[in-house]
């Protein structure tokens, strides 16, 4: 019989806990170990409905954008106690706060440690101080945790080749996972008299809005059968999020047709011909494996993160980062295809979608990274 075992997880929202980690809870708790969840409480507590057994422990002290070293040092001693008060047997960090400081708070409290390194963001893409205290943090603080879970292969090899951590104790796990029962194809509203291009995510510079911006004013006129759909908020904590005034000027224009937010983006998929994503850098990004699980063609930019979900020309295209020119061209590409040839092209992503990326699979694979530490747990009492 299992000895059962209690596993912290910790991130800097309660909402990446829902929108990302619920596949590991469920694993965790299939397998009978107890879940703690460490988060700053938000809307998202929600999830807590589903999962009654789980123990919500909120942090007062992570602000997930703040530069304040004395914060900073006060969200370590708060992890410090609750670690210490909690006695998990291992703890889950996620995002880059709990990364850096959950192993410095778990090294302090005993207890072993797996960090997720889901995406390096705005502290990678820039040059400048945040970028050079981040690496710098990452140096001290990425040998404190047993393993390093990493989204995609140019991560895993920037911690190595920078001494950030030893080869043995970095993996790669292709994301966070997609339900493919959740996100399923349908032509339930899709609209042939037009190709519709979306754009889904958060309204950051980093993420290619502008270039997706400018590459929808030349295709527009060149075709006025197109439409390019922006789904996603401003997140005005973020110093690369857009100013609104450009957004306001975008819809004045016409050039996109802004949609909001959205909770659940599967009736805009549904009417979606193809998801674009041009970012600079991310993690493995949730939205594409979705549109792939959706069977819809991609076009994203060949940067880390982006490039695992494409396989140019089988169920999508690839472009240069920060290129509008060449981001016109894979959607004139993607234009000149038909029909048939566009469905066999999202068929392809639905496959990549089951066979590399499917939720329970991912959450199988990070257990079996798991399970060791865990057995080590209960040979040393």
């Amino acid at each position: 019989m299992k000895q059962q075992k209690t596993i912290a997880l910790v991130a800097n929202t309660t909402w990446n806990i829902y929108n990302f980690r619920l596949n590991i809870i469920d694993k965790l708790l299939s397998e009978g170990h107890q879940v703690i969840v460490m988060a700053p409480i938000d809307e998202y507590l929600q999830y807590k409905e589903k999962y009654p057994t789980v123990k919500h422990i909120g942090i007062r002290t992570l602000n997930r954008y703040g530069v304040n070293p004395i914060r900073d040092v006060l969200l370590i001693l708060e992890l410090i106690r609750k670690y210490r008060a909690l006695k998990p047997d291992l703890i889950l960090h996620y995002t880059n706060k709990p990364n850096i400081y959950g192993a410095i708070a778990a090294k302090m409290a005993g207890i072993k440690s797996i960090a997720t390194i889901t995406g390096l963001g705005y502290a990678f893409i820039h040059k400048g101080s945040i970028s050079r205290i981040t690496k710098l943090l990452y140096r001290i603080s990425a040998k404190f945790h047993q393993k390093l879970i990493f989204q995609n292969s140019v991560d895993k090899k920037l911690f190595i080749d920078n001494n950030f951590i030893e080869n043995e104790n970095a993996i790669l796990v292709k994301g966070s996972g997609v339900d493919t029962n959740f996100f399923f194809p349908s032509d339930n509203g899709v609209d042939y008299n037009y190709t519709t291009f979306t754009f889904i995510g958060r309204l950051l510079y980093d993420k290619g809005i502008v270039e997706f911006v400018n590459a929808a004013k030349v295709i527009r006129k060149k075709y006025p059968h197109s439409r390019f759909w922006v789904v996603g908020e401003l997140d005005q904590n973020n110093p690369s999020s857009i100013e609104k005034e450009d957004l306001n000027k975008w819809i004045e224009e016409k050039v996109i047709e802004y949609r909001g937010f959205e909770n659940d983006v599967r009736p805009v998929l549904r009417k979606t011909d193809c998801v674009v994503l041009p970012s600079y850098r991310e993690g493995l990004p949730r939205i594409i494996l979705e549109g792939l699980a959706m069977a819809k063609p991609i076009i994203t930019t060949e940067t880390a993160g982006c490039e695992e979900t494409v396989e140019p020309g089988q169920n999508g295209f690839l472009v240069p980062i920060k290129s509008s020119t060449k981001l016109i061209e894979a959607f004139e590409k993607f234009m000149a295809l038909d029909h048939k040839q566009q469905r066999a092209m999202g068929d392809a992503g639905r496959l990549k979608a089951e066979k590399e990326f499917d939720s329970i699979l991912i959450a199988n694979q990070v257990y079996e990274i798991i399970n060791p530490l865990l057995q080590e747990v209960s040979s040393n009492p």
